[in-house]
């Protein structure tokens, strides 16, 4: 159903009213506001409330999960499947139904196994979405009702109190004191003060009469009308923002130059073989389907779908960790990930404040202040007289639930007015009456309590910055006597005496420096990127042992252009008091130093860092715009999982490199033999149908491949594509299997004397057997057996296809294909070739790869 604009509503019949966005509503006043929703005080009748509902849909932000028509059509966009799915075209048009066959089923089954885990990933998604629920109070035929967030239509009254979630955008109406923390929204860390009164055009709180979607009250209460829902929502819109196209990640780019790649080497076979065999067997139809059919088998036809079904086989154990794999290609990025920029809180932090001591002025533990705090705390819970209200601060929480607070008699004392915290002044104040005595009580941030005093020992400034050097939240507390007083005003807080301070930590998670300490371990740069003080975040990194390069703040950043940023980066470790739009330059600037860069981030202000990053990481108490934006979502938030998802993309990569280098090598290979044999021999070594059907079971089998065991050296360091390895290894390795071809043509001519039927049996028997028994040495740099073994898997069917193409010509259908029997003494030739190919390849591996060491080594030096 598509969505009007979220304002251009009226009641049913009536004309559709001009748009009114968030900003409008905040100008104007309570009544015309509701002229312009056409609503009342009361709010709406169920009946309107149903019939709005199903002219504008529910009250829900989008989700980009792919439809399966969409998923499907990713799968297509592919220059493989499109080379292949043309020469398909080809052969039927020129009648050879078995080769558009064999064509047609690469390309179905590649497609096919594509679709189906990708779409399986995509509905994972969506089964998590569908598990989210909220709800809202709302004023319905005149009564209050609570209701799913998505049955919210404009109109609606809403009521809204400490903790809830806003849950659309709202004008408020009425406000007792209601702050709201916007940073899931803005990214700005400070609750915002809300009112009813209209805001000036231009002024400071542009939006301080509205409450926006998705924020959540921290303090007071309030009323008010609903004037936006879903995606015409504040944070729909920069939902909405997310649906444009992901950007290519490392990984694609490396699979998109090397399928470029192919397409390129085949293009110069057609132009090559194709007018040579018009020329010598002068048969133009003849030989254009054998050059198709010889530059498709120099292509991995399968390696899309080797790709997604390694991708699928990480996701599945992936999942067994409680990781949740959005978008499958990310498992690559993830293990070849070189740069983590992570926050803070919740991540190397517990993510709750703990109260750890009270101190006096110079520093030492205080039960008085300790006492005082306790007063004004519980007077502001509601825990004693008449001016109680909620607790809204997670300090004021943290101090109650201590062992220490709790064993605190404050006496008989009663609370007579007080005076909440506001984030203007940053402090807030109570007066208490102990039947002997009346007094002022403040706390606060130490600036703003520090201000309103009398004054400060000597010593107060080192104990001070000696705490937040020490990474700890610190909040003042001061108090005065007040004879007589009745009532408390925010001029009443003044000369005061500096009590002490109240000491609270987040501390470090137990896990988190042997998370840190594996990524490391892993070549992974672990980043700090917080909204927090630099001290705090140093003395985090410190706590978990891990080495701080520098640190840069938000407003260093806003004085460096993106070349001088980019030379800092390199040696920052923490990035302090950074704004969410920093975090998406940093990401940006990251990515085009060549890394590839991952973002663990949950909140709305992450969603644009996350959507630009390689892989974009989030957990499962994000908000829902963060795990949308997100690639990867933890149902905890822990390095340590993360770490096991980088080994596993690892694996998947180096087994996705495996077949790459098999299949293009030996491809290669086979092309240049039947090549060669198509210009020299009197007829054609193979014909087109053997070749597609020599592929097709190759391929086959390797597609246990993401099944294999993977060396631990290749998990060690991210790994990259790298197109000069695979086109050495493919002119390297290429011809050595050509020798082993070119031995039994010799075998064929000179012995057996074959005939072309005999000739294309031996040939393909030969070829399939060879190409298929060397994936045990090529899939490890390792002597294959001993210190390497394949997996039980790619093992049974490497054996068992092996063995289906060596029996080929005795079965029913060797006809068909053009084969006929080979004597037992054939194969007794083919295990001489075999066994000095495979030697020949183990001899060339120890020469390649210790070339490559050495080439290394001479380019890290350089």
């Amino acid at each position: 159903m598509k969505k009007t604009s979220a304002c251009a509503r009226s009641t049913p019949g009536s004309s559709v009213t001009p748009p009114l966005d968030v900003a409008a509503a905040a100008r104007l006043s309570s009544d015309e506001v509701l002229k312009r929703v056409d609503s009342t005080p009361g709010g709406l009748a169920a009946g309107e409330a149903a019939a709005r509902l199903s002219r504008d849909g529910p009250n829900a932000l989008p989700s980009h999960v792919k439809g399966p028509f969409d998923v499907l059509l990713g799968q297509l966009k592919n220059p493989l499947l499109l080379l292949l799915a043309a020469t398909a075209v080809i052969s039927i048009f020129l009648r050879d139904a078995t080769d558009a066959t064999i064509i047609l089923a690469i390309v179905v089954l590649s497609v096919g196994l594509g679709f189906i885990n990708e779409y399986r990933a995509q509905r994972a998604i969506a089964d998590l979405h569908a598990q989210i629920h909220h709800s809202a109070h709302v004023v319905r035929d005149g009564t209050v009702q609570s209701i799913d967030t998505t049955g919210l239509v404009v109109g609606d009254m809403v009521a809204l109190g400490v903790g809830d979630i806003v849950p659309a955008d709202v004008r408020l109406l009425d406000s007792n004191g209601l702050s709201c923390d916007e940073a899931v929204v803005t990214g700005e860390s400070l609750p915002v003060e809300k009112s009813v009164a209209p805001v000036a055009v231009g002024g400071d709180s542009a939006l301080a009469s509205c409450a926006l979607m998705g924020t959540i009250v921290r303090a007071g209460a309030g009323r008010g009308v609903v004037i936006a829902t879903g995606s015409s929502t504040q944070l729909g819109g920069i939902a909405a923002s997310l649906g444009k196209s992901m950007p290519e990640t490392t990984f694609q780019k490396g699979l998109r130059q090397f399928s470029g790649l192919l397409v390129w080497i085949t293009g110069i076979v057609l132009a090559v073989v194709f007018p040579l065999l018009a020329i010598v067997h002068h048969s133009f139809f003849e030989s254009l389907l054998f050059a198709l059919a010889i530059a498709v088998s120099l292509t991995p036809q399968l390696l899309p779908a080797i790709v997604t079904v390694s991708l699928a086989t990480g996701a599945r154990r992936m999942a067994q960790q409680k990781v949740l794999v959005k978008r499958l290609v990310s498992i690559e990025d993830l293990g070849n990930m070189t740069v983590l920029f992570t926050d803070k809180t919740g991540t190397l932090t517990a993510g709750q404040m703990t109260f750890t001591d009270a101190l006096d002025t110079e520093g030492r533990h205080s039960d008085a202040v300790l006492k005082l705090a306790t007063i004004l705390t519980t007077s502001l819970e509601g825990g004693s007289g008449a001016a109680g209200g909620n607790v809204t601060s997670a300090l004021d929480e943290a101090l109650l639930a201590s062992p220490a607070a709790k064993a605190v008699d404050s006496g008989r004392r009663h609370a007579l007015a007080q005076v909440p915290f506001d984030y203007e002044r940053r402090r807030s104040s109570v007066l208490v009456d102990d039947g002997a005595q009346r007094t002022i009580v403040v706390e606060g941030a130490p600036e703003s309590v520090l201000a309103v005093c009398a004054g400060v020992s000597p010593g107060f400034a080192e104990v001070l910055s000696a705490q937040f050097s020490a990474g700890a939240r610190v909040i003042a507390v001061a108090s005065r006597d007040a004879p007589g007083a009745t009532s408390l005003a925010v001029a009443d807080e003044r000369d005061l005496t500096l009590a002490g301070l109240l000491i609270f930590t987040d501390p470090p998670k137990a896990d988190a420096a042997a998370s840190i300490a594996r990524l490391e371990q892993l070549g992974v740069k672990v980043k700090i990127i917080t909204g927090d003080n630099e001290l705090v975040a140093k003395k985090i990194c410190s706590d978990l042992a891990m080495s701080v390069g520098g640190i840069l703040k938000g407003a260093d950043i806003e004085k460096l252009d993106d070349k001088a940023l980019t030379a800092a980066m390199g040696a920052t470790t923490i990035f302090a008091r950074i704004a969410p739009d920093q975090k998406a330059r940093l990401i940006k600037l990251q990515l085009a130093a060549g890394d590839t860069v991952g973002f663990l981030g949950d909140g709305v202000n992450d969603a644009i860092a996350l959507h630009d990053a390689d892989v974009g990481i989030s957990v499962e108490s994000a908000t829902d715009v963060a795990k949308d934006a997100a690639d990867i979502v933890l149902v905890t938030k822990d390095l340590g999982i993360l770490a096991d998802g980088v080994a596993e993309g690892r694996r998947v990569f180096a087994n996705t490199i495996k077949y790459v280098l098999m299949a293009t090598s030996s491809n290669f290979g086979n092309t240049l033999s039947t090549a060669i044999g198509s210009l020299i021999l009197p007829f054609l070594p193979m014909l087109p149908s053997q070749i597609l059907l020599n592929n097709l079971l190759y391929d086959m089998s390797e597609m246990t491949i993401p099944t294999d065991n993977v060396d631990p050296e290749q998990l060690v360091r991210p790994a990259h594509w790298d197109m000069g390895l695979i086109r050495r290894f493919m002119l390297v390795f290429g011809p050595v299997s050509s020798l082993g071809d070119i031995s039994i043509f010799a075998v064929m001519l000179l012995v057996f004397h074959a005939e072309p039927t005999l000739f294309r049996s031996g040939y393909f028997v030969e070829s399939f057997v060879t190409q298929t028994l060397i994936i045990f040495a090529i899939r490890t740099r390792r002597v294959p057996f001993f210190r390497s073994r394949a997996s039980l898997p790619l093992t049974v069917t490497t054996l068992a296809v092996a063995l289906v193409g060596a029996s080929l010509p005795f079965t029913p259908v060797a006809g068909f294909f053009g084969f006929t029997a080979l004597s037992p003494i054939y194969f007794a030739y083919l295990a001489a070739i075999a066994l000095g190919y495979i030697l020949l390849v183990e001899f060339t591996k120890i020469q390649f790869f210790g070339r490559q060491r050495v080439a290394k080594a001479v380019a890290s030096s350089a």
